[in-house]
């Protein structure tokens, strides 16, 4: 039965993708027969229900079947790329009798201006910048932040592998861990800027790559009222001075306590509106209380030092900041865009 479900999920992908014609019509069609959430993807959970005999052949199948959907879809992406090309060089045309045109000089990214002013705000605090590879081992992205290899948290930081134990960072978490190794067991007060990477498709919301600033502080006597004091800090120097947080319990694995963190709403005030769901308040930031096995594994005695640490979405603070629509915006390098901000960065 469960053959015959994947033979007709090949037939009907078969028959949709080669009647497209539009680029956001192939586009629907990968998401409806290759995302996470489709059918074919969801067969894949039952792989472990089968007996032994069967699940080798029925796996095997799927694979076969998603790689044949995929290069359906590469192959009909190419031949709508060559009409849309030629549809294009058929509209047209060039009047070499036109004047020239200056060169036209957009202003600078709204998303370097956050990072730049989220990065001085704590520097003044006196935290230092740390930098580090984004391609990571195992190792520093999941195990050494108490993210085994059997946890369930890698599944929602599903990524790039470039093989069993090399990967694209999925956070900026493994300079921490970097960085704790090499201070032997000292004081730590940094920030880690720094591009991301996460299996994911693209949206307004959503991008396959983005970008972090994580703080990181450890040393004698620190608790979680150092955290939202300095989360304060940086919401009023950020947002303006009337702004809140508020801390929502929440669960990372690399934190004891974990926190989500919201600010109150610019667009209302606190009151509640659409914008803010009627909640008066804005998720930007996650955080907490370093975990003891983190401390323990990275060189630290739990019993002596603590430390929070936190993670700020850079496209996230921009978003709000400047109300953008559209994350892939700031990676398009559209002048356009840039000349809507020139004023505002």
């Amino acid at each position: 039965m469960k053959n015959e479900t994947v033979i007709e999920i090949l037939e009907e992908a078969n028959t949709e993708i080669a009647s497209a014609s539009t680029s956001e019509r192939l586009q629907e069609l990968k998401i409806k027969f290759l995302a996470k959430k489709s059918v074919l993807m969801s067969l894949m959970s039952e792989l472990g229900k089968l007996p032994p005999e069967e699940r080798k052949s029925f796996g095997q199948m799927l694979n076969e079947t998603r790689t044949k959907i995929s290069a359906l879809i590469e192959q009909k992406e190419t031949e709508i790329r060559k009409q849309e090309l030629q549809k294009k060089l058929e509209r047209e045309e060039i009047d070499i009798t036109l004047p020239g045109r200056n060169a036209d000089v957009g202003g600078q990214n709204p998303f370097y201006v956050v990072k730049d002013e989220i990065t001085d705000i704590f520097l003044n605090m006196g935290f230092e910048v740390a930098d580090g590879p984004e391609v990571e081992t195992d190792l520093f992205n999941f195990e050494l932040l108490n993210i085994p290899k059997d946890h369930p948290a890698r599944d929602m930081q599903d990524t790039f592998y470039i093989s069993d134990n090399v990967l694209l960072r999925t956070h900026t978490s493994p300079v921490q861990a970097h960085t704790m190794q090499v201070a032997g067991g000292k004081p730590i007060r940094i920030i880690c800027p720094g591009k991301t990477y996460r299996r994911d498709d693209d949206d307004a919301t959503h991008s396959h790559q983005f970008a972090q600033i994580e703080g990181l502080v450890i040393d004698k006597n620190i608790n979680i009222g150092h955290l939202k004091a300095t989360l304060e800090l940086f919401a009023k120097k950020m947002f303006g001075e009337k702004r809140e947080i508020r801390l929502r319990p929440s669960y990372f694995p690399f934190t004891e306590p974990s926190v989500e963190v919201d600010i109150t709403c610019a667009n209302c005030d606190g009151k509640g509106c659409s914008m803010c769901k009627g909640t008066g308040y804005i998720e930007i930031l996650g955080g907490g209380m370093v975990h003891p096995n983190v401390l323990k594994m990275n060189g630290y005695d739990p019993e002596v030092y603590s430390g929070f640490a936190f993670g700020i979405g850079i496209e996230r603070v921009a978003i709000l900041r400047y109300g953008i629509d559209d994350i892939r915006k700031f990676y398009q390098n559209d002048v356009r865009f840039l000349h809507q901000y020139r004023k505002k960065a």
